[in-house]
């Protein structure tokens, strides 16, 4: 199976940053799109942004213009650099991967889509 460990939340005060990361391991044959998500207490979880293998992106608008997605193929870790950010904005972060893994001792591949354990962000004073 294909891992996903997410890094970088914390408590930050109104219209500060944060970088999360999310590293991918595992057979990993190639990687197709990555996203990162949310879920705030309470609430369904939501998209953030996403970013194909070539580097397209897609913001939900509630974080267009401070949010930015990148990703290192050649890391296959991504990104999510959050700026000006707001108290609604708290939230735990997942990350979701999909593409193309190995099968154990062989050059055959399979499907997969994971998801991380997730990473709490704060924006209080």
């Amino acid at each position: 199976q294909v891992q996903l460990v997410e890094s970088g939340g914390g408590l930050v005060q109104p219209g500060g940053s944060l970088r999360l990361s999310c590293a991918a391991s595992g057979r990993i044959s190639s990687i197709n799109a990555m996203g990162w998500y949310r879920q705030a207490p309470g609430k369904q979880r939501e998209l953030v942004a996403t970013i194909t293998s070539g580097g397209s992106t897609n913001y939900a608008d509630s974080v267009k213009g401070r949010f930015d997605i990148s990703r290192d193929n050649a890391k296959n870790t991504m990104y999510l650099q959050m700026n000006s950010l707001k108290p609604e904005d708290t939230a735990v972060y997942y990350c979701n991967a999909d593409g193309r893994q190995y099968y154990e001792n062989s050059s055959a591949t399979r499907a997969f889509n994971s998801w991380g354990q997730g990473t709490q962000v704060t924006v209080s004073s």
